[in-house]
């Protein structure tokens, strides 16, 4: 599956900054960060990417991780406005090249799909490990 930028949008292969990354965040609906924890958080990315539309970074996402064994997608976000047009998609192909490219056969990738999201990582392999495993967290 290849999927192409709508007309006016580019991606580029950084992290965003501390800014961008709260507001996108907050904006999109994830859970706000603060400025300490996203400057902490966002040295350590594996691999981001991010989506601009007219000089404004308008979607993300990033891969965590050890760097062999085990990495984890997150910070999937584009703000509301720009939904529904594959930008979601965009990002997930970036980071599937990155996964398919750069991490070792026995590495596991995992990540967390809120609601419906799940569907959109779908589309890119990734399966429930229920009843198996279960996602596990604990809110600092």
């Amino acid at each position: 599956m290849r999927i192409t930028l709508p007309p006016g949008y580019s991606t580029a292969l950084s992290t965003p900054s501390i800014e961008d990354y709260c507001r996108l965040r907050s904006a999109s609906g994830l859970s706000a960060k603060t400025i300490e924890a996203a400057g902490r958080g966002l040295i350590n990315s594996l691999f981001a990417v991010q989506i601009i539309h007219q000089h404004t970074t308008i979607g993300m996402g990033r891969i965590i991780g050890d760097g062999g064994c085990f990495y984890q997608v997150v910070d999937i976000a584009v703000l509301p406005e720009h939904q529904g047009k594959g930008l979601g998609k965009i990002i997930m192909q970036e980071i599937m090249r990155f996964i398919q490219d750069e991490v070792p056969s026995s590495a596991y990738v995992s990540l967390i799909a809120d609601g419906k999201a799940q569907d959109l990582y779908a589309q890119f392999g990734f399966k429930h490990t229920a009843p198996r495993s279960v996602g596990m967290a604990i809110k600092i």
